[in-house]
């Protein structure tokens, strides 16, 4: 009895611990499928450069950490990318607070920073999407441990417990099912 009892409170521990983040993911994840994604507050700055904008990340990453500064804005906390825009790119540069796109515009020496600030519901969004500092990564990482854990602790009481075993087992083979059935058809 000791190990079901103390398979009882690893389970309550890492429950309670993990409710808020899998409050948080549970609703952004959901309302996101649904086109539920939060807004942005956008400024556009125009920027004079001296020579045209190259679809070169590290010089752009730079150019536009320099601007940031100067206008006293955070880079943004996720990754940098390129992306194509019609028959030119942009620098689009992700984060939990905020994302920012440089453009190149009609003017060669002339490029657009966009500035696109996350309102409340957007920053969780951006959390769920791993935009976040490391450390809010790491936090992702051990809720998904923590969910698994969770999971698999629940699971195993159930099948400790003669009254609670088959239907353990059934909800188990049905909930396999229905994942083999999302997996081909989704």
């Amino acid at each position: 009895m000791p190990m079901q009892r103390q398979l009882i409170t690893l389970h309550l521990y890492l429950a309670a611990f993990f409710l808020p983040i899998a409050l948080m993911f549970a609703a952004t994840g959901g309302l996101y499928t649904v086109s539920i994604k939060g807004q942005y507050e956008e400024t556009a700055h125009q920027i004079a450069i001296p020579a045209p904008l190259e679809a070169n990340l590290p010089a752009l990453t730079t150019l536009a950490a320099a601007e940031l500064e100067r206008l006293g804005i955070a880079v943004p906390t996720g990754a940098a990318g390129l992306r194509k825009a019609g028959t030119s790119f942009e620098l689009e540069w992700t984060g939990v607070e905020r994302d920012i796109a440089l453009r190149p515009t009609t003017e060669p020496l002339i490029a657009t920073l966009v500035v696109k600030e996350t309102t409340p519901w957007r920053h969780l969004v951006q959390l769920h999407k791993a935009k976040g500092s490391d450390l809010a990564k790491v936090i992702s990482v051990l809720w998904a441990i923590g969910l698994v854990l969770i999971l698999a602790s629940g699971m195993t009481m159930a099948l400790n417990v003669p009254i609670y075993r088959r239907k353990a087992l059934w909800a188990g083979a049905a909930g396999m099912a229905t994942f083999v059935i999302y997996a081909l058809l989704g």
